[in-house]
C-alpha cells in the first residue's frame, strides 16, 4: 500500500476518535474517490501516490467549484462547509507553486525543448506536467505556457 494513502486512512480513523466531523467526512470522501478510482477500468489496481495525488487534485478542485456555485446561489452556509473540506484535502497535496516558479519551469522546458511558437504549446504543457501535478492550476500553467510562447 502506498504512503499517502495509508495516511489518509490513518488520519481518519483519529477524526472518527476525535470527534471531527468535517475531517472525518471528507477523509471518507477521499477515500471513497481513491477506491473508485482503483476500481474503474477493465482491470482493478492500487493507485501509486502520484495517482492518488491526482484525485485529491480532482476533489479539491470540485470543492472550489461547488464554493463558488453556493456563493452564486446566496448560499454561503454551504459554500464555507465545501472551502472547509478543501481545506482538509489540501493538507495532503504538495505545497502550490508560485506563478514566479511557474514561470521559470515553463521557461527552463521551452529552452531545453527548443519549442517555439503556439504550435508548441502542447509539447510544452506534456514536458512540464510532471513537474506541476498538483502543484499549479492548469489554467494557471496554460496561460504562462501561452505568453511564453507568444513573445
Amino acid at each position: 500500500m502506498n504512503e499517502l494513502k495509508t495516511q489518509l486512512e490513518t488520519d481518519m480513523r483519529a477524526a472518527l476518535k476525535a470527534q471531527d466531523k468535517v475531517t472525518l467526512g471528507t477523509l471518507r470522501m477521499v477515500l471513497t474517490a481513491v477506491k473508485n478510482e482503483e476500481v474503474a477500468g477493465s482491470t482493478p489496481r492500487e493507485l501509486d501516490d502520484a495517482d492518488v495525488v491526482k484525485v485529491l487534485v480532482k476533489q479539491a478542485k470540485q470543492r472550489r467549484e461547488a464554493a463558488e456555485a453556493f456563493r452564486a446561489g446566496g448560499r454561503e452556509e454551504s459554500a464555507d462547509t465545501e472551502l472547509a473540506e478543501e481545506a482538509v484535502i489540501k493538507r495532503y497535496l504538495p505545497s502550490e507553486l508560485t506563478e514566479a516558479e511557474v514561470t521559470q519551469l515553463v521557461r527552463d522546458a521551452i529552452a531545453e525543448g527548443g519549442f517555439a511558437g503556439p504550435r508548441d504549446m502542447g509539447k510544452v504543457m506534456k514536458a512540464i506536467g510532471p513537474k506541476t501535478a498538483g502543484r499549479a492550476d492548469g489554467k494557471l500553467v496554460a496561460g504562462i505556457v501561452k505568453a511564453e510562447l507568444a513573445d
